[in-house]
């Protein structure tokens, strides 16, 4: 188990494996810890001799070729700032990127350049489409809390925001999930999220710094990733509950779904019939459950060991990481009564590039009574915590449907719907109402064929105040750019199309 030593380094020694063991592997084959700390050192070479301003953000659009995971050391060695782009955003949200961060370099692909149209890339921003190496670079003597990385998040409310990473953001977070996933030389973790999305990123960074392999895959269907995890002797597997109940839809060898060793889930919260789905197809893995931001990484995780008992629960503060939840006068809340989950400690990063604006109103001082004090990330979700201390995620301030003088969860509403046959993926809404100041749509994914049954079981399950006005039914519901569902998506069609 990798020990959790909490004080950061540069981040590009993270590569810690034996110097035989494979580090990566895919379609090409497999890089040892020796080759992949030689590939890095010889692509930050090749992008110091571009001379950049020190600093310099560097952009990279593109799948998850070699060149994209070596990127986040290569350029920390080099002394620069990496901004990973999600590979499916389109022309103009890369344009705003590019603009945003100031970039000085964009590294993308022949055909993604092509579609870039003037005044895409800002002025001093060069676009390479190959990249070349030179002279080693020795490992970074940066200090830890030097700016390493903006992540940009996905731009449901609004336009994408940097989120300023450091070295010790990323380490510490590599070192804290490798450490409770358990994560071992012999495992190979197969990384389907975008390196883009935080978590995505940190399966690079944990598993190396586990001495394990990582397989990266970029995936067209959930079939793709049912024959990745036989491929590459998959044992760990990471995703978001869109992902999940589409490789639950699928069909899987038992000899694949037993050789995983543990599923990671994080960018929503799973339903309790989604863990009981889950545990069912994959015995013999343990599920860890997650609640992470952007803005802090990752802020809590559920013992595999409780979630039959508490498959509701979003579990305890991850390793270096203080979590509070906070009631609205600012008071520490108590057990069963709902508050925001406010996160404090080293995991917190330094705010969003060039917002001072948006920083202020999501980083601020820590409350009252906190053990790291400082700065802290205000996430704006409600969660209560049990007599046990175990959090259960609520909903967000801003989704939350104020309904006939009650305050309703979407995910309450969305667990209900789900939790039969008739739907396997639903979005709760409020839209304007006269009498009831907001009445509730729900959008679920199917032809409405099970519409009746559906409405009578939620006429079981849940008090009249909380059923759905109307359903609406699609084929598909939308997702952003890191395969979450796109809930502000929904909400804006839902609005904007009333019966």
């Amino acid at each position: 188990m990798v020990s959790l030593d909490a004080t950061p380094r540069p981040i590009d020694h993270v590569l810690r494996g034996a110097t035989d063991a494979p580090a990566l592997a895919d379609r090409d084959g497999q890089v040892d810890y020796a080759a992949a700390e030689q590939a890095v050192a010889r692509l930050a070479g090749w992008l110091a001799a571009r001379r950049l301003t020190p600093g310099a953000r560097v952009a990279t659009w593109l799948p998850k070729t070699r060149v994209a995971c070596w990127m986040p050391l290569a350029a920390a060695r080099a002394g620069l700032v990496h901004v990973p782009v999600n590979p499916v955003l389109r022309r103009a949200q890369v344009a705003h990127i590019l603009a945003d961060s100031g970039a000085e370099l964009l590294v993308t692909q022949e055909a993604r350049a092509a579609t870039l149209a003037p005044g895409d890339v800002p002025a001093g921003c060069a676009v390479v489409t190959e990249v070349g190496e030179a002279d080693a670079l020795p490992r970074s003597a940066a200090d830890p809390q030097a700016l390493v990385a903006l992540l940009y998040t996905s731009g449901s409310t609004g336009r994408p925001k940097g989120v300023m990473l450091s070295h010790a953001n990323l380490w510490l977070g590599a070192i804290g999930v490798a450490h409770y996933l358990d994560i071992a030389p012999d495992d190979r973790v197969l990384a389907v999220l975008p390196l883009g999305f935080d978590y995505g990123q940190n399966q690079l960074l944990s598993t190396w710094a586990a001495g394990a392999c990582v397989a990266p895959l970029d995936y067209l269907t959930p079939r793709d990733v049912v024959k990745a995890v036989a491929r590459f002797g998959a044992t760990t597997l990471a995703g978001v509950p869109p992902l999940w109940t589409q490789l639950l839809e699928g069909d899987w060898p038992a000899e694949s779904a037993a050789q995983l060793r543990r599923l990671t889930n994080s960018g929503g919260a799973l339903t309790p019939a989604m863990v009981r789905a889950l545990r069912a197809r994959f015995p013999q893995a343990r599920l860890f459950p997650m609640y992470g931001l952007t803005e802090a990484f990752r802020s809590t995780y559920l013992d595999p060991a409780l979630v039959d008992a508490h498959p509701d629960s979003i579990g305890r503060a991850v390793p270096f990481a203080e979590v509070m939840v906070v009631r609205p006068d600012g008071g520490i809340a108590g057990a069963g009564e709902p508050g925001e989950l406010v996160h404090a400690g080293p995991l917190v990063a330094q705010g969003y590039w060039r917002d001072d604006a948006r920083t202020a109103a999501r980083f601020r001082p820590a409350p009252a009574g906190s053990r790291y004090g400082g700065t802290a990330v205000w996430s704006g979700d409600t969660v209560v915590a049990d007599a046990a201390g175990l959090l259960r995620f609520v909903g967000r301030h801003d989704e939350m449907i104020k309904s006939a003088g009650h305050r309703i969860s979407p995910q309450e509403v969305e667990e209900a719907a789900t939790a039969g046959s008739e739907t396997a993926e639903a979005v709760a809404v409020g839209v304007a109402d006269a009498r009831l100041g907001q009445a509730i749509v729900l959008v679920a994914r199917g032809d409405g064929a099970d519409e009746a049954a559906l409405r009578e079981r939620l006429k079981r399950e849940l008090p009249a105040y909380m059923q759905p006005q109307r359903i609406v039914w699609q084929r598909e519901l939308p997702r952003n750019a890191n395969g979450k569902l796109d809930r502000a998506g929904v909400a804006a069609a839902v609005r904007d199309v009333q019966p």
